[in-house]
């Protein structure tokens, strides 16, 4: 007997009728792994999990070699805040704030606030960045404007998140896809909007995917292609904490082993893994020479 997955899994589709290409990710167990982390305010949990789900989301009609993240820096109360998915479906996240912050995030009000979505192989050095616009105060307003500038093609994303599931659904509109009943429908894209317009985030959150696309589009033709699971996941690995450490240079290594008594702790944010160096092992990572392209970052 097939599984279906309905918990951690991306789902592309077609809405034949319309003309319309979709991706809708729905997380469980990868988020909470991620929400339980930290003791995130509320608001702040919320937008974490929308951005979770938007970096998988963002991933369903790319070929992706590497990973995609989505990251925000401000100099306000929520300071950082990122999600990646790379392309064995990975996912990971955090956060980092000052308190007290607001009872609802307005990403458009946060001072010198800064959105990149990243894509590439930073293994390889192959990567393309795009900053996002943030002129909206939400996550899902921000990313559909990207898309319409970006890509020319318009866009309608929908994205939810509790301390059980984040889920995002994205639309596109194709011009010349679709049957021949799309090429002459005009109205096809409003249609789907008005459709889409009716999901509440309760229903998002509370729904399987399938039923889902069946209840808001079953006049549409849905053609739903294999889904993806996803989990949890991190990319952090004792060779980049090295690297990092050698791009510090002797000096600080060496003052970072004397003030804490000849032994080094890095541990990842993403996962809590600990990697310990203590003077045999920084000499041996200092005595190396590091790779071409070799990475300086942890994670």
């Amino acid at each position: 007997m097939e599984t279906v997955l309905v918990e951690d899994v991306l789902h592309r589709f077609m809405l034949e009728r319309a003309g319309v290409r979709g991706v809708l990710v729905r997380l469980g167990p990868a988020w909470r792994e991620v929400a339980g982390r930290s003791h995130y305010p509320a608001a702040l949990r919320s937008v974490l999990g929308q951005t979770l789900a938007a970096s998988a989301l963002l991933t369903g009609n790319i070929k992706l070699d590497g990973a995609l993240s989505v990251e925000l820096k401000s100099s306000g109360g929520l300071r950082l805040l990122f999600a990646e998915c790379t392309d064995r479906g990975r996912l990971r996240g955090l956060a980092r704030w000052n308190d007290p912050l607001p009872e609802t995030l307005d990403l458009a009000a946060l001072p010198d606030a800064i959105m990149a979505i990243t894509i590439g192989n930073a293994e390889r050095g192959q990567r393309y960045q795009g900053l996002v616009d943030l002129q909206h105060p939400d996550l899902a307003s921000a990313l559909e404007n990207y898309f319409g500038q970006s890509e020319q093609l318009p866009a309608r994303i929908v994205l939810a998140a509790d301390g059980e599931h984040a889920v995002g659904l994205m639309l596109q509109k194709l011009p010349d896809e679709g049957g021949h009943d799309a090429v002459e429908d005009e109205d096809a894209w409003t249609r789907i909007q008005h459709l889409t317009a009716t999901l509440g985030q309760e229903e998002l959150l509370s729904t399987p995917p399938e039923q889902l696309l069946y209840r808001l589009y079953h006049e549409e033709s849905v053609r739903l292609f294999d889904p993806r699971p996803l989990a949890f996941g991190c990319s952090c690995t004792r060779e980049r904490v090295e690297s990092v450490l050698r791009s510090l240079g002797r000096d600080e290594v060496e003052a970072a082993l004397d003030a804490r008594e000849g032994e080094i702790e890095v541990i990842c944010e993403f996962c809590a893994q600990r990697y310990t160096f203590d003077r045999v092992d920084a000499e041996h990572l200092l005595s190396v020479t590091p790779a071409a392209n070799a990475p300086h970052t942890a994670q």
